[in-house]
């Protein structure tokens, strides 16, 4: 159910929806292409439930958070303040940046880590229409063979991949399900 008020939302029992959500999330970026269930927040229209549960586990007064086109609404914005702390950035600021794949773009912008950090690299949150384990074709670290995924494209990821220590990870996200492409992973055409 998508809330109304900025002020609404949230996790009804935190401590217990924040672990489950926490644990859904962790999961899903270490079996990359693996799709879950992941709930418990709810936050303003047009922020997914997966979405707004991934954002309540993981930003807090530390974050930055970018909006990105329908994302960046007022109740969205009060929604992310009032439920994370977490300050809002611009887009090279970002440890997280919520929206759908094309308002995200260019990718390039986002922080990619340093030699020395490279954990300071931006989680971008991707809303999609949908998530289906067809597609692309991933291989890497927490894949036994392979996995399958409809990504929004390949270019952008295939180059993230030639960063690797360094490059940014995403969670893609649509209704209550959630997945997660690591920068380890490498993606290829399905074939």
């Amino acid at each position: 159910m998508q809330q109304q008020s900025a002020f609404e939302g949230g996790f009804a029992n935190p401590s217990y929806d924040a672990a489950h959500a926490f644990r859904a999330a962790m999961r899903v970026m270490a079996r990359p292409g693996t799709v879950e269930t992941i709930n418990g927040g709810s936050a303003p229209w047009p922020v997914s439930v997966a979405a707004a549960s991934v954002m309540l586990t993981l930003c807090d007064p530390d974050t930055g958070v970018h909006l990105a086109g329908a994302h960046d609404t007022e109740d969205v914005r009060e929604w992310v303040t009032f439920h994370t702390a977490a300050a809002l950035v611009c887009a090279e600021q970002a440890d997280f940046a919520i929206g759908t794949w094309d308002a995200l773009q260019p990718v390039s912008r986002f922080k990619t880590g340093t030699s020395e950090y490279p954990d300071r690299a931006a989680t971008l949150v991707v809303d999609v229409p949908e998530l289906l384990q067809s597609g692309a074709r991933l291989t890497g670290p927490g894949i036994k063979d392979r996995a399958l995924l409809n990504l929004p494209e390949l270019e952008a990821f295939q180059a993230n991949r030639k960063l690797f220590p360094l490059g940014f990870d995403c969670f893609f996200c649509v209704g209550e399900q959630i997945a997660a492409l690591p920068r380890s992973t490498i993606v290829s055409e399905a074939g």
